[in-house]
């Protein structure tokens, strides 16, 4: 059985150079790495390279909740993508420019305790923030 894979996108106004350097670099990660106000993203680490660990601590700012969200690159290619496994499971990130902006789509294998709707939701809203933090940084 082939499993359903979720996918998010969003168009950012700006470059595909920014664009990869603010998805990837910890300093900017921190900045907009979580689905809600309410959440953050303290710390992150990030060795982009196969074999390399991505690591970003989230947590609710009441410090009722977190956890660390661990990857492993399988695929880099600078600029242009990557793919990442974590919990026994993937995602794809690409990057295309189109016409000076930049597209973003990420791909990824759903997990089982929420619906895929709202693991969409959830992805698509980290994705809106990196959208909002990129073109305004």
């Amino acid at each position: 059985m082939e499993q359903t894979k979720i996918t998010v996108e969003a168009l950012i106004n700006a470059d595909k150079n920014k664009v990869w350097d603010y998805y990837t670099k910890p300093e900017h990660i921190i900045k907009w790495n979580f689905a809600d106000p309410s959440w953050h993203c303290p710390s992150a680490t990030n060795d982009m390279k196969v074999g390399g660990i991505y690591n970003a601590r989230m947590e609710a700012k009441d410090g009722s909740f977190g956890f660390d969200y661990v990857a492993v690159y399988t695929e880099v290619h600078k600029g242009e993508s990557f793919v990442y496994a974590f919990e026994g499971r993937e995602a794809s990130v690409v990057f295309k420019e189109q016409n000076g902006q930049t597209n973003v789509s990420v791909t990824f294998d759903p997990e089982t305790q929420n619906s895929l709707e709202r693991q969409q939701q959830g992805w698509q809203a980290i994705l809106n923030n990196f959208k909002n933090y990129t073109e305004t940084n």
